[in-house]
């Protein structure tokens, strides 16, 4: 999966774009991504709602609970998601985030006879229950769960757009909006992916998106990592996998080929890292 001209592109991705966006997002604004449940019956019937101009409301991705994505407007878009909101001072974050919404019941109300029911009138068997206690709340209550697929899916898209947008924060509806809205609840592991996808090496200074271009390196001569832990991957871009574990700081590899302010490199194995983040010995 990659990201093209603001759109994701990859299998089971389809674009339907909104009419209820705003403007661009300005330059250096958008650092959030804010996570949401549709609380709706089915993908299909949320985007559609959210492609309605009566809604006044849409997100820049709905991922369904079999893993397929849509994507109602472009990443550099700012997308209606937030409403009033929060968070630590900052109003509005419609203008600083990415929304993504999770195909998903929401809270559920037990009916005694071994089903749950969604506000929607749906009944949901015991297996597709999560019984948990809300961040914002003091008592457990019964929630819709999310998917396992889904659930890795929004991880895998969630780190494409952190390292492509240099995010630095994952919110959720929750916690810029509390005492108005609840997702997207204690189901989904919101913390789990806050420490899997912002406090681990691609959030350091080795987040290897250039910010400017070194001069070019000797091609012949031995290099050295200057960044604590440098990302290594299978082509010159944040759009491409990592190659391994990321190259720690003193490591010397050989340069092979630059391209476009990246530097093919072998180690105990070949890729590509930012060139700004390695220099010449010597």
């Amino acid at each position: 999966m990659r990201v093209v001209d603001h759109h994701l592109v990859g299998d089971n991705v389809r674009i339907v774009n909104t009419p209820n966006v705003g403007g661009r997002f300005a330059d250096g604004a958008l650092d959030t991504l804010v996570m949401h449940f549709t609380a709706g019956s089915s993908v299909t019937s949320s985007v559609r709602h959210m492609c309605k101009k009566s809604a006044k409301a849409s997100a820049h991705l709905v991922i369904g609970r079999d893993g397929s994505i849509f994507q109602l407007a472009p990443f550099n878009i700012i997308t209606w998601h937030a409403g009033h909101s929060s968070w630590n001072g900052r109003q509005g974050l419609n203008n600083y985030s990415l929304g993504i919404e999770l195909d998903n019941a929401g809270e559920l109300t037990d009916n005694g006879n071994g089903r749950y029911l969604s506000w929607f009138n749906r009944a949901y068997t015991e297996d597709e229950v999560y019984y948990g206690q809300h961040r914002n709340r003091h008592e457990p209550s019964f929630w819709h769960t999310y998917t396992e697929v889904q659930i890795e899916k929004t991880f895998e898209v969630c780190q494409l757009l952190c390292d492509i947008y240099r995010l630095k924060q994952i919110l959720g509806h929750e916690e810029i909006a509390p005492g108005r809205k609840l997702d997207p609840g204690p189901a989904f592991p919101l913390d789990r992916m806050r420490e899997q996808l912002l406090t681990d090496y691609r959030r350091s200074e080795d987040a290897d998106k250039p910010l400017f271009t070194e001069p070019a390196l000797a091609l012949s001569n031995p290099a050295m990592v200057r960044a604590s832990k440098l990302n290594i991957r299978t082509g010159p871009g944040v759009e491409f996998a990592l190659a391994g574990e990321p190259l720690l700081k003193g490591s010397i590899v050989k340069p092979l080929n630059e391209q476009d302010g990246w530097t093919e490199v072998e180690y105990t194995m070949k890729g590509w890292v930012s060139s700004q983040y390695i220099s010449e010995l010597g």
